[in-house]
């Protein structure tokens, strides 16, 4: 879960490296460092931020027209300046930089040092660039035949980019489980190398996306493209539609909070060209070519981790109650350790904001072996999980920089709603007032999102009296249950307060021991045909001297005379809630993790995409 970038052209290559970095920074923040070719390997590297890294720095020499970086997210050894990549190998010719876990790399130092290699780091990374320089001394090859005789042998995940003093215009990139993107920019005379495309935009627009077992030699005017038994592929170049406004703060504080009041729009761009209530067309056209399988399920299984497992879990029931299929909700991570029993008639819905979830990925890879049939539904374009799967429907969020998930968990819950819709229509669950309803009242959503924005500062206020506390409750039931989940998971990643989510009929199974007067209670207490249900449980906390906030439906006048504090959020009807009943959970999280001094685009352990296990 690190961030890699390179350069190599006629430009100097420092500035280029070290803004991609900061951009990359939201996939890890540990550590990082960075390699230049002036002349000789120079390689310089700090525990911290970037900025850190600029510092230590100072005066340096970075003239060079090559060169690579790095920002960490510590696997293996603590962050510290030695374990910070990039590394070098024992002759000090070779450096790399390395995103992934090499699994054997115990065994591989362990023969390493009886050929007498020292190291000096903790890292998988310097074993990695160890075992090269000894398969080139052995083998007597150039150094492209050394990285792909040794991707041969080491088991686990990668990203990497190879320099070598002895070449110094090449770099040598390859990829296993791990996303490496290649810019192609002017004329084919220069690349940029990254984790992905955010670093790139600037530059160019037009990106090779490498796939598993496939090494790059790039150097001046040729990027060359093997698979790891050696055989050339054709690199392919898309053209990206990211535009370089979506990956700065826009004036906003921090991308979370930009990312929160995106919403209005990342909805609407999930359903443009989609969906319109006035002609009554719906229609996903990534699924087409399975939809038959889709229609005709026995029963769906849905595969995520965090935040994507709690929008599968709002789409089991969405699924259910449109479509009338069996939906299973299964953490990626678990799944691929099991021996899941997978029929013919199953399909798999993979979930995953980047497409590069590691897991996530290692479960589509179970279950396509299994005899699945495959859909994604990410946000990036060109991602592992878009290229692995069968088919699928991206979300057209835009990009999303905050570690803790906003805008791609309204956006999964969009596209699987409309996924729900078009199946229960065509599989005649739905009458046709049912679905007109439903569209239209669909299209509404973003403008309620917008009005439960316009709340910020009365949510605020109710977050100045929560942000001392040490542990919350978040109760829903039905559709809301999965938010519940989602907005104790909010409060846990950026505030560091511990929080848990259930449903609330459950509140009298165990967690009604907790509550005392320091203990602040969320509840999602909307008008829908719990209500009653929810009231008692209010009731029942309210006995105990729990502080009671509420997610209320606008115009309720019974739960504002109970609860210590009421945020309202627009009727609309119950499959569609789990939209709007977030809002006020991510605003809250939020602007109690400000108040505490957290950094909520950074929260503390955490990394944006989780690319290793």
């Amino acid at each position: 879960m690190c961030g890699i970038v390179g350069y190599l052209g006629e430009q100097e290559a420092f500035p280029i490296i070290i803004k991609g970095l900061k951009r990359l920074e939201y996939r890890g923040y540990d550590s990082a460092g960075i390699a230049l070719m002036n002349g000789s390997l120079s390689v310089y590297k700090k525990q911290g931020k970037v900025s850190d890294l600029e510092e230590f720095m100072g005066d340096a020499n970075v003239k060079s027209t090559v060169g690579i970086g790095h920002t960490r997210w510590a696997t293996h050894g603590e962050p510290n300046d030695t374990n910070a990549h990039p590394h070098f190998s024992a002759d000090r010719k070779l450096v790399m930089i390395h995103n992934g876990i090499i699994e054997n790399y115990a065994v591989l130092k362990q023969k390493l040092i009886l050929r007498g290699h020292e190291f000096i780091s903790d890292t998988d990374t310097e074993v990695f660039i160890h075992f090269i320089e000894q398969i080139q001394i052995d083998n007597q090859c150039e150094l492209e035949e050394a990285v792909r005789i040794a991707l041969t042998e080491v088991i686990g995940a990668y990203a990497i980019i190879v320099i070598s003093a002895e070449n110094p215009k090449q770099l040598i990139a390859a990829r296993k489980s791990s996303p490496l993107v290649i810019g192609v920019g002017r004329n084919s005379q220069e690349f940029f190398l990254a984790s992905d495309a955010t670093p790139i935009i600037e530059y160019t627009q037009d990106v090779v996306y490498l796939n598993d077992h496939e090494i790059a030699v790039i150097k001046p005017n040729s990027l060359q493209i093997k698979d790891i038994g050696n055989k050339p592929t054709t690199p392919y170049v898309t053209h990206l539609e990211m535009e370089l406004e979506s990956i700065e703060k826009g004036g906003f504080d921090s991308f979370m909070l930009k990312e929160i009041h995106e919403q209005p729009n990342s909805v609407h761009d999930c359903m443009r060209g989609r969906l319109n209530a006035e002609t009554g067309h719906l229609q996903l056209g990534g699924i087409n070519k399975y939809l038959e399988h889709l229609l005709n399920s026995q029963r769906i299984i849905m595969l995520g981790c965090g935040t994507s497992w709690h929008a599968g879990l709002v789409a089991e029931y969405i699924f259910e109650e449109l479509a009338r299929i069996p939906v299973e909700v299964e953490y990626a991570s678990e799944f691929r350790y099991r021996n899941p029993i997978v029929h013919a008639k199953d399909s798999f819905i993979a979930i995953s904001q980047s497409g590069e979830t590691a897991d996530t990925l290692a479960a589509i890879e179970l279950a396509k072996k299994e005899g699945g049939t495959i859909f994604g539904v990410c946000n990036v374009v060109g991602s592992s999980i878009a290229r692995t799967t069968h088919e699928g429907a991206y979300t057209h969020a835009g990009p999303e920089i905050g570690v803790a998930s906003t805008k791609a968990f309204t956006a999964q819950v969009t596209v699987l709603t409309m996924m729900a819709l078009m199946i229960g229509r065509k599989r005649g669950n739905i009458s046709d007032t049912q679905f007109s309803e439903l569209l239209y009242e669909l299209e509404t959503i973003p403008a309620k999102i917008e009005k439960i924005l316009q709340l910020n500062d009365h949510i605020k206020d109710i977050a100045s009296e929560m942000q001392h506390a040490e542990n919350a409750l978040y109760l829903g039931r039905g559709y809301n249950f999965p938010v519940a989940l989602e907005g104790a998971l909010k409060l846990k990643e950026i505030s560091y307060i511990h929080a848990e989510g259930y449903p609330a009929a459950e509140m009298k199974h165990g967690p009604i021991a907790l509550i005392d007067e320091a203990m602040p209670v969320l509840f999602i207490a909307i008008k829908d045909n719990s209500y009653e249900k929810i009231v008692s449980n209010i009731q029942e906390v309210k006995a105990r001297k729990g502080r009671v906030i509420a997610i209320v439906t606008e115009g309720d006048d019974l739960i504002p005379k109970m609860a210590d504090y009421v945020i309202e959020v627009p009727a609309t009807y119950d499959v569609l809630t789990p939209l709007l009943t977030v809002i006020p959970f991510q605003l809250l999280s939020y602007h109690i993790a400000i108040m505490r001094g957290c950094n909520v685009d950074q929260p503390r352990n955490l990394a944006k995409s989780v690319t290793v296990e």
